[in-house]
């Protein structure tokens, strides 16, 4: 019975995030939810390849890389051609956050001057703290000079794996979080996790799970091969709990509480907080908590979710509210245990819905 219970508070949790996918993107795994002549009435915004007066070839990537995600989401492009060479390359409008893509966008003259055949054999790498959304760029960068070459039937429906260093190591101490601690009770292994949270999940990967993940995952679908980090970490947070390990997310893997677990072993100073002041902490943490999921279902406001403290952990393009924020954080966890898990974390609060920890 109580495992019926918990799922279906997680299919209450499915809905709430559908309803924000469709509130703010008007989409469903990837799907539009327009209205048919509205789609008809955009049918010419969006051929795949049309020719200016000019003689300006255009190649629009929005159904050619409606598989190739950012992170929030797909990244079409506009490809400009004149005599065979590539001329400009125009963004469309995306789901990406502002601060991240705006670190891209010079991406999108590396290709000029060249032919679609020179082009896409061009090793462009990706900008250092906006992985996700480079990999959108140039993914549909590839989708489009291909299909401007001729050779759009060679390109494969799914991604490839792009097995690099980042993704090899982050899905590796995303595995040794979500296996080892279920057989192995070590002190200094646990140490050893945290802090490869920290270090490898955190700064470097930029892998954790937020609203804002799950309102895009909901809205645009999941780019398997690029977030299989997340699914690991998904499968861990919503799927654990069903077989008895409540909040194993938290306490194994994510590396904001991993942070806060470190900071709170190097101090021996604690401050002493009350039983009382700890209920009243925790009804502020419940109510924040339905205020800013009624401002998502009503449509309202989405903008919360780019100020949930994980993205400061992306120090290069993290807003600089968020950043002091974090230090805040940080500084107060040495003396307070988890202070931002326990009396604020929203997405926290939802795993601990689905648990029925509330």
């Amino acid at each position: 019975m109580k495992k019926l219970q918990q799922i279906l508070l997680l299919l209450t949790c499915i809905v709430v995030i559908a309803t924000g996918a469709i509130q703010r993107d008007g989409k469903i795994a990837g799907h539009d939810l327009q209205d048919t002549a509205d789609i008809k009435n955009n049918k010419m915004q969006t051929d795949t390849m049309h020719t200016l007066d000019d003689g300006t070839v255009v190649i629009n990537t929005t159904a050619l890389g409606r598989d190739i995600s950012g992170y929030g989401g797909p990244v079409p492009l506009e490809i400009h051609l004149q005599q065979g060479r590539v001329v400009s390359v125009r963004a469309l409008k995306n789901s990406e956050t502002p601060e991240f893509f705006n670190m891209v966008k010079p991406l999108l003259k590396s290709w000029n001057g060249r032919t679609p055949d020179e082009a896409l054999k061009m090793k462009v790498d990706a900008v250092s703290g906006a992985t996700f959304s480079s990999r959108g760029v140039i993914g549909n960068m590839q989708r489009g000079l291909a299909y401007a070459d001729k050779k759009a039937a060679e390109q494969a429906l799914v991604s490839k794996p792009d097995l690099n260093a980042k993704l090899i190591f982050g899905l590796l101490v995303a595995l040794m979080g979500a296996i080892l601690p279920l057989f192995l009770k070590n002190k200094r292994y646990r140490i050893l996790q945290l802090i490869l949270n920290v270090v490898v999940l955190g700064f470097w990967c930029g892998s954790f799970l937020s609203w804002s993940l799950f309102v895009n995952f909901m809205a645009n679908g999941v780019n398997i091969w690029p977030s299989l980090t997340l699914i690991v970490m998904l499968v861990v947070a919503f799927i654990y709990p069903l077989f008895g390990k409540k909040n194993y997310y938290c306490t194994n893997l994510c590396p904001c509480g991993s942070l806060q677990d470190l900071a709170a072993k190097i101090s021996r100073q604690k401050w002493h907080i009350s039983q009382r002041l700890v209920k009243r902490l925790n009804l502020v943490r419940q109510w924040l908590f339905i205020v800013l999921i009624l401002l998502m279902i009503t449509g309202i406001s989405f903008e919360w979710m780019d100020y949930e403290v994980f993205s400061a952990f992306i120090v290069t393009s993290a807003n600089v509210v968020v950043l002091i924020i974090g230090v805040i954080v940080f500084v107060l966890s040495f003396f307070i245990p988890r202070p931002y898990c326990r009396f604020v974390c929203p997405t926290g609060t939802l795993f601990r819905f689905t648990e029925k920890r509330w």
